[in-house]
């Protein structure tokens, strides 16, 4: 997630959703349209031949490691899941974002416990996509009434197939009533910007390295709709040179609005912490600081970024505004909320996690 993690830590997305519903479709564009991003992939078939693995293998080549023939929830624990993660992770590797692509029978909230339960250094847990299929989804929601609990579990939905759905707002609007807070994103044939889920890094910055930009290069017949992503997300970028105030920070973080769904950056706290500043990674309910000494070079600025869908970037603007403090003096208490979120924290992951 780009300035949100060190440069060491590599954001893993969870990608869900019912069968059929485009999640590989979904991957592929984002290989496809990653620039000089490159992208690691965890593809779990349910299946013994590994089709879905097939479908990515071409483009990531040994940076796809492929589990068939029963769900990854299942399958493996979290120490097992670390040792795949440890080959994408790898400084070699040269991966900046892993995507777990689960089956479509998975349970999405045990992927999201094994990611936040691993021990791997290198990593950090980068939110859960759920994509659902606008057309099939009063059918399948029928059939399968735990679709509603993994909607309210996601950090993002992407509503896929809505040129099918012949009453696709009413379908959007019935999933945003079953998100908690999540940001839902309306899309054709699984195309999101990929800047939603991770800072897509320009290709001269990877020399040497495979470029996804070239794998569209022959036989693409919507190259000329690559620009027409209509991701419906807005995002807010906010600069100040006063320090936060950790208290009202925290006030506004707790209670970010429905749809927000990512926040990165650093948060300058003056005299609450004058040797280092707090890069804050937050996905959906997912939030976590993590201390990094200040630099002589560093402005000491704060220096945040939002992206959501929905959301109303002058009123976040005028709130964030508001946590700012020049006083000179600090409260002995006030970095208890920020600290909560600091990685390396006592609490359990779950907690972590979600209560935010």
């Amino acid at each position: 997630m780009g300035n949100s993690r060190t440069p060491q830590q590599i954001p893993v997305v969870v990608l869900a959703g019912f069968l059929g519903s485009g999640k590989t479709t979904l991957l592929n564009h984002l290989l496809h349209r990653s620039g000089g991003s490159r992208i690691g992939a965890i593809v779990n078939d349910f299946g013994a031949i590994e089709i879905d693995a097939m479908a990515v293998a071409g483009a990531l080549g040994d940076s796809t490691v492929s589990l068939g023939n029963g769900c990854l929830c299942c399958a493996v624990d979290a120490s097992e899941l670390d040792l795949y993660l440890n080959r994408l992770a790898a400084p070699g590797a040269g991966i900046d974002v892993i995507v777990i692509e689960a089956s479509g029978l998975a349970e999405p909230q045990e992927l999201v416990r094994m990611v936040l339960a691993s021990d791997h250094p290198g990593i950090v847990y980068g939110g859960l996509v759920e994509v659902v299929d606008a057309a099939e989804f009063d059918g399948t929601r029928a059939e399968h009434p735990e679709i509603d609990r993994h909607l309210a579990l996601a950090d993002l939905v992407v509503v896929n197939k809505l040129d099918r759905a012949p009453d696709a707002d009413r379908v959007l609007g019935l999933v945003r009533s079953l998100t908690d807070r999540a940001a839902v994103v309306p899309a054709t044939y699984g195309r999101i910007d990929p800047e939603v889920l991770f800072d897509c890094r320009p290709s001269e910055e990877r020399i040497g390295q495979l470029s996804f930009d070239d794998l569209h290069e022959h036989g693409d017949d919507d190259h000329g709709h690559a620009g027409h992503l209509h991701t419906g997300y807005d995002s807010l970028s906010f600069a100040a040179d006063l320090p936060m105030e950790p208290r009202r920070l925290m006030q506004f973080l707790d209670s970010r609005p429905e749809g927000l769904y990512r926040i990165k950056g650093y948060v300058d706290f003056g005299p609450h912490d004058t040797v280092n500043r707090y890069a804050v990674h937050a996905v959906g309910r997912f939030l976590r600081f993590y201390i990094e000494p200040w630099t002589p070079a560093d402005a000491r600025l704060t220096q945040l970024v939002l992206i959501g869908s929905g959301i109303d970037a002058g009123a976040l603007g005028k709130e964030l505004e508001a946590c700012r403090n020049d006083a000179p003096h600090t409260d002995e208490h006030g970095m208890w909320g920020v600290l909560r979120y600091v990685q390396g924290s006592e609490e359990e992951p779950d907690a972590v996690a979600y209560e935010a």
